[in-house]
């Protein structure tokens, strides 16, 4: 009997005890599995980044008008005082559920817009406003040194740096200067920042201006950039030893280069990009890199909502699940902040004193009419010739001849420095207004030898040769280097083939051989006024034509004359006197059109012209119907193949051959294929 008590005594336990303890997994399993589910969640850290880019002094609402109109008729975009109730929206909801909100700023906060021209009367007035909004980290891009590196300094004096880092950090990771420049010595820019948030994650930033982005700033002297992924690279480390969980890089180099960075350079968690106003509707993910792009001109704010996990370094976003959108929109939608607006209102009252004393108080106000037009002056979006560079291009060369009295045969201009479309507007609300601020916004770039804003004119003389060589200069460089390079003009017209831009491509080497043989028609306008479509004014241009025409174009696109006859001889264009004598790049200042004593600069050719056009039944200078489209004045056709002309050929290979190292080195010169370094 004991042994069979024991027997089944020992039954049970084999039979019981393993489904209890296999009952007791189950439970106990669901239960951490439950505590897994939730653990993340729990031991996560959130938290926000907003960010803008290339807001171009963009201070007040623009296009397609810049009054402010209530209600939902009002059609403008951006603006610093709706930013700042989007902001203001954002951080009450965020800091009612504890969650900690970065605002960030990737370049170009500078340039674009006639508000710039204050810096150049000792006002910070962007700066000032992102004090203002509480923006923690801002880097510098390509147009904060539109008027030089001592002027930069003078404007970030001006906002109240250095002590103002306190407030909003300014980064330039990978620039350098001489150690006695203001901007170095005074400590204007940081290289790098480490910012600690309430939640106890740390977060490290840099910036990064990248080649593309340098290629168009001429004037950083005496400052140097080192290579953008080289100098990622060693920060990431440097930011990662001083305890940063996470490292964000504010790049202004452009979408291919961010997509290129993410992949070379590890450890970079998220790029909050800028330069070429592509924003980004939903976030990129390239080898772990979060990237994002906000709308240009402030016609969006991003918004990223994001949590870290500090165990796994897993950084994921939320925007989907809470429903938030990645681009807030700064439209008609969302009013004025009051306190933004009243500072907003002050650097507007600022501008149209400035206006008024260099017109001779011709124009008290930035929203001042000039002129009538029933539709917008449009920039193409690629490399092709558009309507509002066929303006600008006329209004150089008109203007240019009634003030200086002496016939201008040519005038052409690059398209970046043309920012954007002109947009009539409705002051009161009649629509079709369109005003000093819209048309200077398109050409507002610069300053000349007098310290005023504007790039000046240069009047000089090519010969019929050149000529033909500026036109294939225009396709040539436009395609090596983006449509900031194409050339708008006014008083020619010329056809070219799109395939004999090039004449082949070197195998293994990846190099374009340049053609210099797409242009195979070419005309000169011999008329007075505007260009036309018929046949009668216009003469032909041939090769080899040693005759001299007069030619205007900015000093900005004049300086890039030297480098490319460097890197390809075969174009090379020598600006001369009246009298042909070669003018020397050191004299090039001696070229600037002067009225008076004074510099013509180009936004006055372009408010000049606007205001000069007939009158219509409303008392208003209207824009011809001719600038709502374009003139035929670069037309691609197709012509027979460079190629296949056999003396060609061995010309050019000889050509290409012989020159081939040293237009890699020049390339880079150009950042077309590498960084610049100067």
């Amino acid at each position: 009997m004991v042994i069979f008590r024991k027997t089944l005594l020992h039954l049970l336990a084999m039979c019981v005890f393993p489904a209890a303890i296999f009952f007791y997994a189950i439970v106990c399993g669901e239960c951490v599995q439950a505590a897994e589910a939730s653990l993340p969640e729990k031991a996560e850290l959130y938290f926000t980044i907003l960010h803008t880019n290339d807001e171009h002094s963009a201070l007040i609402p623009h296009a397609p008008a810049v009054d402010y109109l209530p209600g939902e008729e009002n059609p403008t975009i951006g603006g610093y005082a709706r930013l700042g109730t989007a902001l203001q929206e954002l951080r009450a909801k965020k800091g009612a559920e504890g969650e900690p909100v970065l605002l960030l700023s990737a370049g170009d906060f500078i340039g674009g817009t006639a508000f710039s021209w204050l810096a150049l009367r000792g006002m910070a007035s962007e700066l000032s406003i992102k004090h203002e909004l509480a923006y923690d980290v801002v880097a510098l891009g390509n147009h904060e040194f539109d008027y030089g590196t001592a002027v930069l300094a003078d404007y970030l004096q001006a906002a109240g740096y250095p002590a103002a880092h306190s407030q909003t950090v300014i980064l330039a990771s990978n620039a350098q200067g001489p150690a006695d420049h203001p901007l170095v010595q005074r400590g204007l820019y940081r290289e790098t920042h480490l910012l600690k948030l309430d939640n106890g994650l740390k977060v490290g930033f840099f910036s990064l201006l990248g080649s593309d982005a340098l290629a168009v700033a001429p004037y950083t002297e005496p400052l140097e950039f080192s290579d953008p992924f080289e100098t990622a690279q060693r920060l990431v480390t440097e930011l990662r030893a001083q305890g940063a969980s996470l490292v964000v890089a504010l790049t202004h180099a452009g979408d291919r280069k961010d997509r290129a960075l993410a992949q070379k350079v590890p450890g970079i968690d998220l790029i909050v990009g800028g330069h070429t106003h592509t924003p980004l509707e939903t976030p990129l993910r390239k080898a772990g890199t979060i990237i994002v792009r906000a709308d240009p001109y402030l016609a969006s704010l991003g918004v990223l909502e994001l949590a870290f996990h500090p165990e796994t370094g897993e950084l994921r976003i939320r925007n989907e699940k809470s429903g938030q959108p990645f681009l807030v929109p700064l439209d008609h939608r969302v009013p004025a902040d009051p306190e933004v607006a009243a500072l907003v209102e002050y650097y507007t009252d600022e501008l149209n004193r400035l206006v008024s004393q260099m017109t001779g108080g011709r124009y008290g106000s930035i929203l001042e009419t000039i002129a009538w037009s029933a539709d917008p002056i449009q920039k193409a979006p690629v490399k092709e010739e558009s309507p509002l560079g066929n303006f600008v291009a006329d209004a150089m060369r008109l203007v240019a001849w009634e003030e200086t009295g002496k016939r201008v045969d040519l005038a052409f201009q690059a398209d970046g420095n043309i920012r954007g479309n002109v947009y009539p507007g409705s002051m009161g609300h009649t629509f079709g207004n369109v005003s000093f601020y819209a048309l200077t916004s398109a050409i507002s770039l610069g300053a000349g030898t007098d310290g005023l804003p504007g790039h000046p004119l240069v009047y000089f003389y090519l010969t019929g040769e050149e000529l033909i060589r500026l036109m294939e200069f225009s396709k040539l460089l436009s395609e090596l280097a983006g449509s900031d390079l194409f050339l708008h003009f006014s008083g020619i017209r010329y056809a070219y083939n799109p395939q004999n831009v090039f004449l082949f491509t070197i195998p293994f080497l990846n190099v374009r051989l340049p053609s210099a043989r797409a242009v195979h028609r070419a005309e000169l306008y011999t008329g007075e006024g505007v260009q036309g479509l018929g046949d009668q004014d216009y003469v032909p241009l041939h090769r080899g034509d040693e005759s001299l025409y007069s030619v205007v174009t900015d000093a900005y696109v004049l300086s890039y004359f030297p480098l490319v006859s460097e890197m390809f001889p075969r174009l090379a264009l020598h600006p001369k006197d009246e009298e042909g004598n070669p003018v020397v790049p050191e004299d090039y200042s001696q070229l600037i059109v002067r009225i008076q004593g004074e510099e013509l600069k180009v936004w006055q050719t372009v408010i000049d012209y606007a205001a000069a056009q007939a009158v219509n039944r409303q008392g208003l200078a209207q824009i011809p119907p001719d600038y709502t489209e374009t003139s035929l004045r670069i037309n691609p056709e197709w012509s027979l193949p460079v190629i296949i002309r056999p003396a060609a050929l061995v010309v050019f290979l000889a050509a290409g051959i012989g020159l081939f190292v040293k237009r890699k080195q020049l390339f880079r010169r150009l950042n077309l294929h590498a960084w610049r370094k100067r």
